[in-house]
């Protein structure tokens, strides 16, 4: 029976034992197999017999949370509260919210998944301002986690001094997006892996002209949407993304798609089009629906090189060793993309490259925001007394819980029935059977409730990720939230930029229509946009 990609990652994957090293945990010889092995207790003797808060709670899922589930009742427990969990699927996410907010209903605990949003909501009045010191007393290990790591993210949730999110810091984000390339079409062709933009370019046309799947027909290209990027990149921008992306130049922030360097780029990409090396399908873009990200025109060979998707899509079989549900050390097996294509061509492979330098010196492919999302409080939950603080509480207990057991249960469930410690490799457990096996187990099972918040990045995934140098060269997004021009031009703006691209690139426009659309792009919004992006990267630089 075929996997689909979401099945074929969780065999793999939700079967590995996860290093765990979070800061403070002090484990000496047995104590963490005893501590597995003691019945699970309430973490208060205290009695509550005050009427139990309704919390109202959003999450991510990709499936529904039950009623009963298990670990949600754990958690109602140890805290004597009612959780309702809203239901909104995580790929649909803010447009369901955004229905529950029309009608007047603000969830208490507020995942907000777009960092950029979190004035958005503010502004429509549907959060509560958090006083910092209750933040402080009721969830202190968030705000140890948050501070140890950079104490400035803080102020990144503040509105008019005033904390209205607490930031969701993902480490992982240290890794950029991987540059991709068939490599059994490299080896047919002779070629290596490009380091350079004109060795690049060497590779793309050879993609495109030379019959690399060798089966006698042109119907391949060298790259697609995704693609474009890596050349935007040797010129030392981000532009095909969902956001404006702001780089630094000259001490200043700046709009990296209006950019000199730009035009230069522009004119590459047009003669590419123009002699049939890119796909002409890649304005919609190289996935064709499902799940995200993945690259079918890649996946059904039709380019060769690709830049979608993160690092732990393109997992090999064998990249590095996981433990496996019998305790036993065993190779990686192929996920998401690579697994779906070889299912299409077995004998097909991938090899990582790194991001090709352009004429100028510059290099990079484009990289996730350390801070990658906010957790508020809705504006409702304050008209209680105690809520907010309790709410805090809870979120600290299932976030960032100082006891290595208890965090793993908020994570991954019970001990001896979801997960197991090894009894082979000191500090690392593995998911048990049926639930290794199980699409979401944890949305089924009520667990990871909770925001992530900073830890040592110690994941046998993370450290084979490190070996492939892809914690270098990331272009990030140096606007990490959202100004009030930013919420009113955006859109707009992010529409003219795709426009004028588009049409430079596929030849509707001349190259020089660049210089057009840079003044267009400004009067329209852009220049109060910049002027904003750079009075708040004064105050909020973080280096």
């Amino acid at each position: 029976m075929k996997l689909t990609p979401s099945k074929a990652i969780i065999l793999c994957a939700a079967s590995l034992m996860i290093l765990v090293f979070i800061s403070g945990w002090n484990v000496i010889g047995g104590e963490l197999e005893d501590r597995v092995q003691q019945p699970i207790a309430l973490v208060s003797d205290k009695e509550d017999t005050a009427e139990p808060y309704t919390i109202s709670w959003t999450m991510h899922q990709n499936i529904a949370v039950p009623e009963d589930a298990e670990m949600i009742a754990y958690i109602e427990e140890l805290f004597h509260v009612d959780l309702d969990i809203w239901n909104l699927e995580n790929k649909h996410y803010e447009e369901l919210l955004d229905l529950e907010l029309a009608q007047e209903r603000i969830p208490d605990l507020f995942r907000i998944r777009q960092s950029h949003d979190l004035l958005k909501y503010e502004m429509q009045g549907v959060l509560a301002d958090i006083p910092e010191d209750v933040l402080r007393e009721h969830a202190p290990n968030i705000v140890q986690r948050i501070e140890d790591f950079d104490p400035r993210y803080l102020e990144y949730g503040k509105i008019n001094d005033a904390l209205y999110g607490i930031p969701v810091i993902n480490q992982t984000n240290v890794y950029r997006i991987p540059i991709i390339y068939r490599e059994d079409w490299l080896q047919q062709l002779g070629l290596d892996v490009p380091e350079t933009l004109d060795e690049f370019e060497t590779v793309m046309y050879a993609f495109a002209s030379d019959d690399p799947d060798g089966n006698g027909r042109k119907d391949t290209y060298g790259l697609s949407k995704e693609g474009l990027n890596v050349v935007f990149g040797a010129f030392g921008q981000a532009v095909f993304t969902e956001q404006l992306y702001f780089n630094k130049k000259d001490n200043e922030l700046i709009i990296g798609a209006l950019e000199p360097e730009m035009k230069e780029a522009l004119a590459y990409l047009q003669k590419w089009y123009r002699d049939g090396i890119i796909d002409p399908e890649f304005i919609t873009g190289e996935n064709k629906g499902g799940y995200k990200h993945l690259s079918h025109a890649f996946i059904n060979g039709r380019i060769g090189m690709t830049s979608k998707g993160n690092y732990y899509h393109w997992i090999e079989d064998g990249d590095y060793s996981v433990i496996n549900e019998h305790d036993e050390e065993v190779p990686i097996k192929a996920t998401f993309n690579v697994y779906e294509l070889q299912q299409k061509n077995p004998a097909a492979n991938v090899v990582i490259g790194p991001p090709v330098i352009g004429p100028y010196g510059h290099s990079g492919s484009q990289a996730y925001n350390m801070l990658m999302s906010f957790v508020a409080i809705g504006a409702n939950a304050v008209s209680e007394p105690g809520k907010l603080e309790k709410i805090l509480e809870i979120l600290d207990y299932v976030s960032a819980n100082t006891d290595p057991v208890e965090q793993i249960k908020m994570l991954h469930g019970l001990p001896g029935k979801h997960w197991s410690w090894s009894t082979e490799f000191a500090g690392e457990y593995h998911i048990l059977p049926p639930f290794n096996r199980m699409d979401n187990y944890t949305n089924k099972i009520g667990s990871s409730i909770g925001m992530a918040v900073p830890s040592q990045l110690s994941e046998r995934r993370e450290k084979w990720a490190a070996t492939l140098g892809l914690d270098q060269h990331g272009i990030y997004n140096r606007l990490e939230v959202a100004t009030p021009s930013l919420i009113q031009y955006t859109p707009e703006l992010i529409r003219m930029r795709d426009k004028a691209y588009i049409s430079i690139i596929t030849g509707d426009q001349p190259v020089d229509y660049f210089d057009t659309f840079v003044v267009e792009f400004m009067e329209a919004g852009g220049k109060q946009v910049l002027h904003e992006a750079n009075e708040w990267y004064k105050r909020h630089t973080i280096e």
